[in-house]
């Protein structure tokens, strides 16, 4: 498989919002930052640097999933976990575009998000999806997570809490 995780980069805004707004009614954020668009790339740096931190964010990576040149999602890579991030985000939180959904891309997303973090240190990642997202855990599961509970967020859906040893075998 093709699959690259990048930065993004100055000639992604049209893509990437985009994709923002095709999946906003599933309720997922696709871009994590607001205002113009280079705002939004100094603050995947800045989070990448883990300086300059807004509260309650850790460092973290933000990086377009691309194939043969097209992005077709992205994931946001978490070296460490708050409070927030231990009960509901975890360690990894991906998506790809509905038109690129159900051919592997998540699966890598989530495959190549493990090496990073094994990579940076971390053993032990957590990886979460509500509780109705078959499609998630599955892809999840593919990847070696271990369910260890399902909680509930005040109002939202409940959320699956999976652990994947970030350095099998």
């Amino acid at each position: 498989m093709s699959l690259i995780l990048r930065p993004p980069r100055p000639d992604d805004e049209a893509v990437l919002r985009r994709l923002h707004a095709e999946l906003a009614p599933e309720g997922f954020t696709f871009l994590l930052a607001d205002g113009t668009w280079d705002e939004v790339l100094e603050q995947v740096r800045r989070e990448s640097a883990g300086t300059d931190l807004p509260p309650g964010r850790v460092r973290a990576d933000f990086l377009v999933a691309e194939v043969d040149g097209e992005p077709v999602g992205r994931v946001s890579i978490r070296y460490a976990l708050n409070d927030f991030l231990r009960e509901v985000g975890g360690h990894v939180g991906y998506g790809v575009a509905p038109a690129h959904r159900r051919q592997g891309y998540a699966t890598e997303i989530l495959r190549q998000s493990l090496v990073l973090l094994a990579e940076s240190g971390v053993d032990r990642v957590l990886v979460t999806c509500d509780e109705d997202n078959v499609g998630s855990a599955a892809v999840i599961e593919a990847c070696g997570g271990v369910l260890e509970d399902v909680r509930a967020v005040e109002g939202e859906t409940p959320k699956r809490r999976y652990w994947i040893d970030a350095h099998p075998g």
